[in-house]
């Protein structure tokens, strides 16, 4: 291998007069040399818009991918630039463990076709969330990764450089004010030849020498000035570039707000639709005069009205019963009261109901003869 002795030990005596110029600034035993203002102003915006970009980026991996292995997992494949195994979403494993049990549980019986509905689903959300990440990590993540990994790295490496510049630059004039101050004091030398010993008198050869020393300095110093502002221009256009870098964030923010309106109107749009069909496949069949549930008497939270039954919390307008005045209501089942505030009802009897202000929708006032008590709605069917 070729080793070249005298550059090695040039690039190391330039590291070292660097490392003692740049000590010496922070112990404030040298000048240094302030960048302009507009180049300190955007050097400002980029170390925001680098240290920013990384919290972002860092924060979105998160949100998209909760799991940190599965992150490291990600990560690996990208730098080893393969593509990563498909994976199934957590819902769409919720929806296959459901769509399992179903067959085991038998597909025909209630609980398995309800299983076989909201498994499907799942998948479906799954599959959305699925489309979700891919569409963010092309649109949004990517884009933040390339500035970081590509862009930056070009900024950081130039800036550098500048540092370097500018510390072989405060070189030069360090070394410049002392050959001047030499060459000074050399020209002050002969006002004393009479009065110092004939030792102390500057010879003519070493005034010469010391005024070589200035034009070299002073050669050096020119050259390194136009380094400096050459390097200066170079980092200060690439500074200037972050503005581009800003537009295509904002950009990419608007690409991934509109992923995400699209994935969550998905999902909405699937839980409407799964809504549907529990609701379609858990309704009872219409009856002449009455409405029932396919077995046994419905809960307090179901409401049966006018031969319709509603799932759940009750579920019609208050303007359906009369603050004041009152209805007739034919009983649906038998209900045993559960205590004294309570009313008990038989089955096709028909009493008189009302409500009242302030009281849970779910039961009415109920008076049959001299008795009267809370009766639960969905045990009756309003006729009038």
């Amino acid at each position: 291998m070729d080793f070249n002795v005298k550059k090695l030990a040039s690039d190391a005596g330039v590291f070292f007069t660097r490392a003692v110029q740049f000590t010496e600034e922070k112990l404030g035993q040298a000048e240094r040399t302030e960048l302009d203002q507009h180049l300190e102003n955007l050097l400002t915006r980029a170390d925001g818009t680098k240290n920013w970009t990384e919290k972002i980026l860092r924060q979105t991996e998160v949100l998209l991918q909760p799991n940190p292995s599965s992150r490291i997992e990600e990560f690996i494949y990208d730098k080893l630039d393969k593509k990563l195994p498909s994976r199934t979403t957590n819902a769409e494993l919720l929806g296959q463990y459901m769509l399992d049990a179903a067959q085991e549980f038998g597909p025909e019986t209630p609980y398995g076709s309800t299983l076989i509905i909201v498994g499907e689903y799942q998948k479906k959300l799954g599959g959305a969330e699925r489309d979700f990440l891919q569409t963010s990590a092309v649109s949004f993540l990517t884009p933040l990764r390339n500035f970081l990994e590509g862009d930056w790295r070009t900024i950081s490496k130039e800036r550098k450089l500048l540092d370097n510049r500018r510390l072989d630059l405060d070189i030069c004039k360090a070394r410049m004010k002392k050959a001047k101050l030499a060459e000074a004091k050399a020209a002050a030398a002969p006002d004393f030849q009479e009065t110092r010993p004939r030792n102390y008198v500057l010879s003519a050869s070493a005034s010469a020498l010391l005024s070589e020393e200035v034009d070299k300095a002073e050669h050096e110093l020119r050259v390194a000035q136009t380094e400096f502002d050459r390097q200066a221009e170079v980092t200060r256009l690439l500074l200037e570039g972050i503005s581009s870098t800003h537009l295509n964030h904002q950009r990419c923010l608007q690409d991934f707000a509109e992923a995400q309106a699209t994935y969550y109107a998905q999902c909405h749009h699937h839980m409407q639709e799964l809504q549907r069909e529990l609701h379609s496949c858990t309704s009872a069949p219409s009856a002449p005069h009455s409405s029932a549930f396919l077995s046994g008497p419905p809960s307090p939270g179901a409401t049966v009205l006018s031969g319709q039954k509603v799932v759940g919390t009750l579920a019609v307008e208050q303007s359906q019963f009369p603050v004041t005045g009152t209805r007739k209501a034919k009983v649906l089942y038998d209900y045993d009261a559960h205590g004294v505030s309570e009313l008990s009802l038989l089955a096709d009897e028909i009493i008189t109901v009302h409500t009242v202000p302030g009281m849970d929708p779910d039961w009415l006032i109920g008076e049959r003869g001299n008795e009267k008590g809370k009766v639960p709605v969905t045990y009756l069917e309003l006729l009038s």
